[in-house]
């Protein structure tokens, strides 16, 4: 089985059984819609139909205007159909973190070279919306608490899918990192962890020198092929 049909069978199959949910969150699970589950398949059989083990750059969990509409980790649908060529119905708006990953793939050498290479996922596969904006994973013990076994559970199926465990990259120096690292040191996921700065925080914070955080990320994924 290639890695990417593994991926849509692991999304696919996708889901929460963590009762008690606090009031006022919302989990984002876009695969249950069958769009979404079309646009999906086109995109892991066109740049993953192959058994290469990929490197792993996770996230948090998905946004409302990316992956919590595409389903694919930092790819709005603007992305999808832009820069990836798989046209769809979704609502286009762009995601800062999306422009930024795609600066990525674009100075990496465009989308064949780098999804050959890498892999993009999340702690949370699944999104969270509260008050109809983004909430983080991290920003609520609940689901700190309650999920962990989840996250540790979906990054070992994950893991399984054909991945480079001498290095991951966490997306996010700061809680995500620190997050990854104690559940990595538990676990024994990945040989170690490396922190990139977070494509949201770039946006909105170091706009001006983004293409320098693009190089940045590039030398340091390149450093580990």
């Amino acid at each position: 089985m290639t890695f990417g049909k593994k991926v849509l069978e692991f999304y696919k199959d996708l889901d929460f059984s963590v009762s008690g949910i606090p009031d006022g969150i919302e989990v984002m699970n876009p695969m249950k819609d069958e769009q979404v589950q079309r646009l999906n398949e086109q995109f892991y059989s066109k740049y993953y139909n192959d058994t290469n083990p990929r490197i792993f750059l996770i996230g948090i969990n998905p946004g409302r205007f990316g992956g919590g509409l595409t389903a694919i980790p930092f790819t709005d649908p603007i992305h999808l159909e832009n820069t990836l060529e798989i046209k769809n119905d979704l609502p286009k708006r762009h995601e800062l973190s999306s422009r930024f990953v795609y600066d990525v793939v674009q100075h990496f050498g465009g989308p064949d070279i780098f999804f050959r290479t890498c892999y993009l996922t999340a702690v949370s596969p699944l999104g969270f919306v509260m008050n109809q904006k983004n909430i983080n994973y991290y920003d609520n013990n609940f689901l700190v608490k309650q999920y962990e076994p989840q996250f540790i559970k979906w990054l070992k199926q994950q893991i399984k899918f054909g991945a480079n465990t001498k290095i991951a990259f966490s997306l996010g120096r700061g809680k995500n990192h620190d997050y990854l690292k104690r559940i990595n040191e538990q676990n024994l996921l990945f040989d170690k962890i490396l922190a990139l700065p977070h494509p949201r925080w770039v946006m909105q914070y170091r706009y001006k020198k983004r293409y320098e955080f693009v190089e940045f990320y590039c030398d340091q994924i390149s450093s580990y092929l």
